[in-house]
């Protein structure tokens, strides 16, 4: 076998290798993510004890504009009570869109 032929097989293989992962790869980022940015977000705001969120992401209408979003909470003690807090994040950008207790 000649180098030539080597080289070309595995120039097609990278090629298509790349193309498949472009065309699979997802455009939302994950819960984790979605989470560990919120989290950061109102850190410096409210003290977080504790969180969670849907590791689905689902559609959503606000404002007439369509979302992927991501459902997920948060707790809180402040004033030695404890707060639950639910929130709406963009599954694209990790944006918050909604923050309600």
């Amino acid at each position: 076998m000649k180098v030539r032929d080597i080289l070309i097989g595995a120039g097609v293989g990278l090629a298509a290798g790349y193309a498949l992962k472009e065309c699979t790869a997802s455009s939302h980022i994950s819960p984790e993510k979605a989470l560990k940015t919120v989290k950061e977000n109102i850190q410096d705001h409210i003290p977080v004890n504790g969180s969670w969120i849907h590791m689905t992401a689902e559609n959503y209408m606000k404002d007439n504009l369509d979302y992927k979003v991501y459902r997920g909470g948060i707790s809180s003690t402040q004033e030695g009570e404890t707060k639950q807090m639910d929130f709406i994040v963009d599954a694209k950008t990790g944006t918050i869109l909604e923050l309600t207790s």
